[in-house]
């Protein structure tokens, strides 16, 4: 093995490695996903530290065989394999915790010594050496003396306060002023632009020390984050109401801030990406004109490979499933069906892969991005900024329907005019008893016909509720009227 990172090019190659009877560490990647590129910089120092495993690297799209048979839906994924098994997974870009699964599956560095290297600690930081040491700890082995910073909370404040006075107007953001990886980021970038302002970025994605520390250090938990001479502005909708209201140009002319035609300056700590927005993006004014309009033609729209019910890649079915999950109505395009819009569309919305997710025509982003708005919550948000409403399923609906008044019959046909003999008696019996009542039609509507039947476990109708609970069905109500307690059981 050797030590070193190998691509796999095919599953009976992956396979013939994880049944060697060595530790597997598989990294599933996309080229156009920078938190893989920062990765995969840690995956190749740790390779080098344990070569007793096998690490392999898998283009996640290019081998979508493979990223099915591990439930691969969003990238940098890792992996862990041992004794031909599953051991571990992780998902996101986490240097320590990497680092740490990886000590776990591969084992000491050799025999009788903790799998804690120095380069380990370069790759992952002072946590994941506190991490491993505490492995060897429970393992039994010898400690290795590593030396580690003091006060490690201590340092990376004063990281970020750096970071945040490194420049007059500095925005942490998803991506680079010339590739935002966010709409949210990219509309921050084109106000500051509007503006005429010069400013630093940070690409949080780069790094997820300072993407989870400046979410505690400043009490904001969203990105983008703008700041103006060390102090907090907001996220997006507020450096948009701020530069609607002409307030952000106020508090830069306070502060000092000069306006310059060249705005854009990166801090270049972590890297960031290449690439640009030109003044036009050399589209057809036809082309230009379907891509708005097939953006435009439903408040969600999603671009993705197949379509929602018979998904062609692991990322596509990721985001068809959390826009489900959170009971958004949708449409969709398949990108595979139109090579024109598939090429088009990257140009036009300056993002390079798919899916591609919009809301009310404002581009959200891919797979990671939805899936880590999800997680935190901010999907929802956004979703009802937008006015998009969660839409009901069948349950939400009957449940609402069965309760909607105290007692409530489902018959067929109308209290004035029923269209079956059991529900006729039903309604007489009800107003017999001088009891008022809610109904519903079901022949009205064939979806709450046979899904009632299901939601009751009752194949027939009609069928009476009181306070949401079922009574039962004519048989139920006659006997209980016979035996004087109708009016008793629907008013206590």
């Amino acid at each position: 093995m050797g030590g070193s990172v190998k691509d796999v090019q095919s599953k009976k190659e992956l396979d013939s490695a994880v049944h060697s009877g060595a530790p597997v560490i598989l990294h599933f990647w996309a080229s156009w996903c920078e938190a893989s590129k920062h990765m995969d910089e840690v995956f190749a120092h740790l390779s080098t530290d344990f070569p007793h495993a096998h690490f392999l690297r898998v283009e996640a799209e290019e081998q979508p065989e493979i990223s099915e048979a591990y439930s691969v839906s969003a990238v940098p994924y890792f992996a862990f394999v041992k004794d031909g098994k599953v051991a571990y997974t992780l998902e996101g870009a986490d240097p320590s915790s990497l680092a740490n699964k990886v000590a776990r599956i591969a084992g000491s560095v050799r025999p009788g010594e903790p799998a804690a290297p120095a380069s380990l600690g370069m790759a992952a930081g002072p946590t994941i050496l506190e991490t491993v040491q505490a492995l060897a700890k429970e393992n039994g082995s010898s400690q290795v003396q590593i030396q580690v910073q003091n006060g490690p909370a201590d340092a990376l404040k004063r990281r970020l306060q750096q970071l945040i006075e490194s420049n007059p107007v500095m925005l942490f953001m998803k991506g680079s002023p010339e590739e935002p990886k966010c709409g949210f980021s990219q509309k921050v970038v084109d106000i500051l632009k509007e503006e005429k302002v010069k400013f630093g970025s940070f690409d949080i994605l780069l790094d997820n020390e300072v993407r989870e520390g400046l979410k505690k250090y400043s009490n904001w938990p969203t990105f983008p984050q703008l700041y103006c001479k060390g102090e907090l502005l907001g996220g997006c909708d507020i450096a948009i109401s701020m530069h609607e209201s002409g307030e952000l140009e106020e508090v830069f002319r306070d502060h000092g801030i000069d306006t310059t035609d060249s705005a854009g300056a990166k801090v270049t700590e972590a890297g960031s990406g290449k690439g640009g927005i030109s003044a036009s993006t050399g589209l057809s004014e036809t082309l230009t004109s379907r891509l708005e309009s097939l953006i435009h033609s439903s408040p969600v729209m999603l671009f993705m490979k197949g379509k929602p019910d018979e998904p062609k890649c692991g990322f596509s079915r990721k985001v068809v499933d959390i826009l489900v999950q959170e009971k958004v109505d949708f449409e969709s395009f398949d990108i595979l069906s139109d090579e024109e819009v598939r090429q088009g569309l990257k140009v036009y919305s300056n993002w390079s892969s798919y899916p591609q997710l919009y809301i009310k025509g404002e581009l959200i982003g891919g797979s990671d991005i939805v899936l880590e708005m999800q997680k935190s919550g901010e999907l929802k948000k956004v979703l009802a900024e937008k006015g998009i409403v969660p839409k009901d399923t069948l349950e939400d609906r009957l449940r609402k329907l069965i309760t909607s008044s105290p007692v409530m019959v489902f018959i067929k046909g109308t209290p004035d005019a029923p269209r079956c003999g059991f529900s006729s008696k039903v309604i007489n019996a009800l107003r017999e008893e001088g009891v008022s009542f809610g109904s519903f039609d079901i022949l009205s509507d064939e979806d709450v016909r046979q899904g009632l039947k299901v939601f009751s476990n009752w194949p027939t109708f009609p069928q009476l509720y009181y306070k949401g609970e079922l009574i039962g069905g004519c048989d139920i109500v006659m006997e209980l009227k016979n035996n004087g307690e109708l009016k008793s059981t629907l008013t206590e």
